[in-house]
């Protein structure tokens, strides 16, 4: 039996993937084996948003070879859509799989004997059409359930269009068996996740609030997370549907990516400021106590200091959670490339280092709020120096001493103080853990 190991590098998307194409080995014989292990077979499955993507690709394939000298490589995924010529350089890689090729490797290959010289599938141009069901169940407590593929915005700094291809969604009825398939295997959290998963729907009568409906109805599922969602594609049926829900988490993670409408433009986003700011305020008179996350990116080309200064204090007077601050890099065929001024990079990271203290303030004011309150905490099953940690349904990270029977169960914690580490300690009524404990034992 020959032996397999996987590596993610990149987005939730990604190892949704991943795990279907696990799945995919498991269902055909292969043993899966961690990718710290000795394997017959290493699949790795690359991100082209990071700025060392391809540092990233070489050094996890010398990771690989290490352990195994004669293991079959493939690399696959966005990064070897958008650059084969370059994974194909790195020494000990036997194929390179582009977008429409990556869930096909079973097809093209039996033995999995290393090559003499390295091979291509991939489109050039490319068409991928097709979307490929994809789910993450490699966490005991939530799955990452892929609902929608492609992106077909043309944002100034983003590749994952040329990556990807347009969008595409699978009818609602399809993702409605995959969660029910995720909600019998145990799940108690679904995280719905695309690369632009507001997008769901497009070109068809279904949209992705209609997805929200249908989810919500779902018969044993407790918990439903939106991984990400464009303000513009946010729309108040949506906030109101997530308000009045008690499986809809009170956690969005909404891109802004400049709080100046200049650079808003030269980014071509789909919105301005103003609509964004009545998008936070509309979700914080629904839900007074949902998180919300922002991403931001600094040092994009012709982001003047001013620039800087108003996106910055557009944000910091915006009722916020949290920030995920990406500093600008270059990118090969991105309309970015042909604006000015370009922004020196010290400069850059110089501003992504102003907003992250920004967001660490803004974090920790938030989570702040809930000490000395209970609320829902799903829990984990990691033993972490002798503490369990879970997420609230407001996505604040708590850690209570470690209990096995607190593992994949959703359990009212009070909320205490807030470590250097950045979760809350917790507290769980002793009466309430001893059921919990008594109905574990009658149900084992």
């Amino acid at each position: 039996m020959h032996t397999v190991a996987f590596e993610t590098l990149g987005c939730k998307l990604n190892f949704s993937e991943t795990s279907s194409i696990k799945r995919d080995f498991e269902n055909t014989g292969f043993e899966v084996v961690g990718f710290h292990n000795r394997s017959d077979i290493y699949v790795i499955n690359t991100c082209s948003v990071t700025n060392d993507a391809n540092s990233s690709c070489r050094k996890t394939v010398r990771r690989a070879l290490r352990r195994n000298p004669d293991a079959f490589v493939a690399v696959i995924g966005c990064y070897a859509q958008l650059k084969p010529g370059e994974i194909a350089a790195i020494e000990g890689v036997d194929v390179v799989l582009g977008a429409k090729e990556k869930f096909k490797l079973l097809d093209y290959f039996d033995d999995f004997t290393k090559q003499e010289k390295t091979l291509i599938y991939r489109d050039d141009v490319n068409q991928a059409v097709d979307f490929h069901n994809a789910f993450s169940s490699d966490d005991r407590t939530r799955a990452f359930l892929k609902i929608q593929d492609g992106c077909s915005y043309s944002c100034s700094f983003c590749t994952i269009p040329l990556a990807r291809g347009k969008s595409r969604s699978p009818k609602i009825s399809t993702v409605v068996r995959n969660a029910e398939q995720l909600v019998r295997e145990g799940y108690k959290e679904i995280v719905v996740t695309g690369v632009n998963a507001g997008d769901f729907g497009s070109g068809r009568e279904e949209n992705f609030y209609m997805l929200l409906k249908s989810l919500d109805h779902l018969e044993g599922l407790e918990r439903i997370r939106v991984s990400s969602i464009e303000p513009n594609l946010l729309h108040n049926e949506i906030i109101d549907l997530a308000a009045g829900s008690e499986k809809i988490q009170p956690h969005f993670h909404i891109p802004l990516q400049s709080g100046s409408d200049h650079m808003l433009g030269l980014m071509r986003r789909r919105y301005k400021s103003d609509l964004y700011r009545m998008r936070i305020e509309r979700i914080r008179s629904q839900i007074p106590e949902a998180c919300i996350g922002v991403d931001v990116i600094t040092g994009h080309p012709g982001e003047t200091d001013g620039h800087f200064a108003e996106s910055y204090e557009f944000i910091d007077s915006l009722d916020i959670s949290y920030l995920h601050v990406f500093t600008f890099s270059e990118r090969p065929d991105t309309h970015a490339l042909n604006l000015e001024p370009v922004i020196p990079v010290p400069e850059r990271k110089e501003r992504t280092h102003k907003l992250r203290r920004l967001s660490e303030k803004k974090r920790f004011a938030f989570d702040s709020r809930f000490s000395d309150t209970v609320r829902p905490v799903l829990f984990e099953s990691e033993n972490t120096n002798g503490f369990i940690k879970g997420w609230t349904d407001n996505y604040v990270r708590v850690a209570v001493p470690y209990n096995p029977v607190l593992e994949n169960r959703i359990i009212p914690v009070e909320l205490g103080k807030r470590s250097k580490d950045g979760f809350l300690f917790g507290k769980i009524d002793r009466e309430y853990l001893e059921m919990e404990t008594s109905i574990a034992s009658i149900t084992e």
